[in-house]
């Protein structure tokens, strides 16, 4: 099995936690959407991170339909069993995954659109989704989150974790973490584990 993308996304980082706590092994392959286009257009024309390439060869994509298949692949979940409980784990999960796209359509609009053609009314708005969702983020999980440990991590509780990094290193200073102390300290936790560790953003 292969996984394919940088660490530097979220997406990729999330699977990758992921597979490790699932047990499965994979090789990944640390391929660039922008610096390597035409090797990872080879193995998935649509150049979508994260990309897996299952021991079939079957090419999958998209971290949440991914990860959707590991859990049938390894026959366990990582997500709650009880309804209020898993819906509460896709909540945080919607949330987490919010703050990353914002994060991303921010960093697209400063890096990538030429000054003279960036709309402010429209980073005005992200911007702001962007904190709605952290602030979301940060009272569910002082609501929900466990004290960060490997068997009580969830989907939830990884994307969150991997969100906040997210947005951290590619937006410094833009989420201050006193602004949000229930997420951050449990980020910072959450980093230190080993599960984690093996996987740094980079």
């Amino acid at each position: 099995m292969q996984l394919i993308g940088m660490l530097d996304s979220p997406y990729v980082r999330r699977v990758a936690i992921a597979l490790r706590l699932l047990d499965l092994p994979f090789e990944h392959r640390p391929l660039s959407v922008f610096r390597q286009m035409p090797q990872f257009q080879a193995i998935n024309p649509v150049v979508k991170a994260p990309t897996l390439v299952d021991d079939g060869g079957e090419v999958l994509m998209d971290s949440s339909l991914i990860l959707r298949w590991l859990q049938a692949r390894a026959r366990r979940s990582l997500e709650p069993a009880e309804p209020a409980a898993l819906a509460r784990d896709l909540r945080m999960q919607g949330l987490a995954l919010a703050a990353c796209e914002k994060t991303v359509q921010i960093v697209y609009e400063n890096d990538l659109r030429p000054e003279a053609k960036r709309h402010a009314p429209w980073l005005e708005r992200i911007t702001a989704q962007l904190h709605a969702a952290h602030a979301a983020l940060d009272a569910e999980v002082a609501r929900q989150a466990p004290q960060p440990s490997a068997a009580a991590l969830t989907h939830g509780s990884i994307t969150a974790a991997v969100a906040w990094t997210f947005t951290q290193f590619m937006l410094p200073g833009s989420c201050p973490a006193a602004r949000y102390p229930a997420l951050a300290d449990f980020t910072a936790q959450a980093e230190a584990l080993p599960v984690f560790t093996a996987f740094p953003l980079a």
